[in-house]
């Protein structure tokens, strides 16, 4: 299938990418700044159970609460995929930006396009492209998260492999968008546009958890009415209440992971579908648009 050499093509132009093993620097510069930061917050968590023992007190803080070193590595955990979910959707979008109207503007297309390759290929051949890019690199990210967290606090986050799925699942909409937009913007607006859909999607889920919390049902509308309009925030915060392994850390305040009523699994099936209908407007678009 000429999709799948188009895909294959796209992976490896992406690996020749300065900007691309820039990411990959700082991304294991990121573990490695995790790994020790981790490291930090178990002898700091040890050494203050250790003056509250001798002190005869309980586990925990003032508030009464259990505090565990697996809640603590809980958090830790999801702080971590909080960031690769945020590296690999910032990733996505700079990757692929010029993915369509990148090419127009460079006049590859015009030599490729008058083959018998057909334009529907084009874009999916690149959106597979991209795709094993992205998942290779959350798998790599979210391996570091499980590794750090095995070392130091031995460690085994609940549902990882559901958990990474999702974050994947996350980049592939971003990934989705991107695409769509480089059939329809040139390269700058179309990196514009959906970084700024990308935050927009953020400030939602924070404002539908703060009416969750406050009780303000204008929040949670307008919150719901955003993640339907780009649902990238709301399956975040569905990775991060399945890598919760209880109700303790679904702490009811607006903070990346917390997740005071995790989001229906149906937002699963909706993102799928969701990407099926952006890529297929992809193709429309690519169709009609002059080379």
């Amino acid at each position: 299938m000429k999709a799948l050499t188009i895909a294959r093509l796209t992976f490896r132009e992406a690996l020749r990418r300065r900007m691309i093993w820039g990411v990959l620097a700082l991304s294991f510069l990121f573990v490695a700044v995790y790994f020790w930061g981790f490291i930090q917050v178990r002898e700091e968590f040890l050494r203050i159970e250790a003056q509250r023992a001798a002190r005869g007190g309980r586990p925990g803080g003032a508030s009464g609460q259990i505090l565990t070193l697996d809640l603590v590595s809980t958090i830790m955990v999801g702080l971590g995929f909080y960031t690769v979910n945020f590296l690999a959707g910032v990733m996505t979008i700079f990757a692929s930006v010029g993915t369509i109207a990148g090419e127009i503007e460079s006049g590859t297309f015009q030599a490729i396009v008058p083959k018998p390759i057909a334009r529907w290929q084009l874009v999916i051949g690149k959106f597979l492209g991209f795709g094993g890019m992205i998942v290779t690199y959350i798998t790599l990210m979210a391996g570091g998260v499980l590794l750090t967290a095995r070392l130091v606090v031995n460690y085994t986050p609940a549902n990882f492999v559901p958990g990474t799925l999702l974050v994947i699942l996350v980049s592939l909409v971003l990934l989705a968008l991107t695409i769509l937009g480089s059939t329809v913007f040139q390269t700058m607006a179309n990196g514009v546009v959906v970084f700024m859909l990308y935050g927009g999607a953020l400030l939602g889920g924070l404002l539908e958890t703060l009416g969750g919390v406050l009780n303000i049902t204008s929040l949670v509308n307008t919150g719901v009415i955003i993640s339907l309009i780009l649902p990238s925030d709301t399956i975040w915060r569905l990775a991060s209440s399945i890598l919760q392994p209880n109700s303790q850390l679904r702490f009811d305040s607006p903070i990346p992971i917390a997740v005071a009523r995790p989001p229906s699994d149906a937002m699963i099936v909706y993102a799928v579908a969701y990407i099926a209908v952006l890529l297929g407007l992809a193709v429309l678009a690519f169709r009609r648009r002059d080379l």
